[in-house]
């Protein structure tokens, strides 16, 4: 391949990968949001819905001055949530069902459940 060919052929494709990079960026960051908060070792709210077979995120804002863990062993996730922190995690696409969640600080006090349908 002659050189101005090549370089031709470089720029298009460069400028087609320009092009196309805001798009996968878009489609990256396309899952739904779901909000819970942690007041006094509690969520609110104790139970979320989301659509099966698709992946989301979940916003977890501490509101106490304590550190907090955001923890589900049917989710496979474990993050902490520093005192008046907050977090940001993914899942799915999950299976109809319902999954646990709880704060591995206070389990018997800070649990929910995220139901898939």
């Amino acid at each position: 391949m002659p050189k101005s060919v090549f370089c031709k052929f470089t720029v298009a494709m460069l400028a087609a990968a320009a092009l196309a990079l805001p798009l996968a960026t878009c489609a990256a960051h396309a899952e739904d949001a779901y909000s819970l908060t942690l007041k006094d070792h509690a969520f609110s709210p104790t139970m979320l819905q989301v659509p099966a077979n698709t992946r989301f995120r979940v916003e977890v804002s501490n509101q106490d001055p304590t550190p907090a863990e955001f923890e589900s062993t049917d989710l496979k996730v474990e993050k902490i949530v520093v005192g008046g922190g907050r977090i940001v995690v993914y899942a799915g696409p999950l299976k109809p069902g319902t999954y646990n969640f709880f704060d591995d600080y206070h389990p018997d006090q800070a649990k929910g459940t995220i139901t898939a349908k």
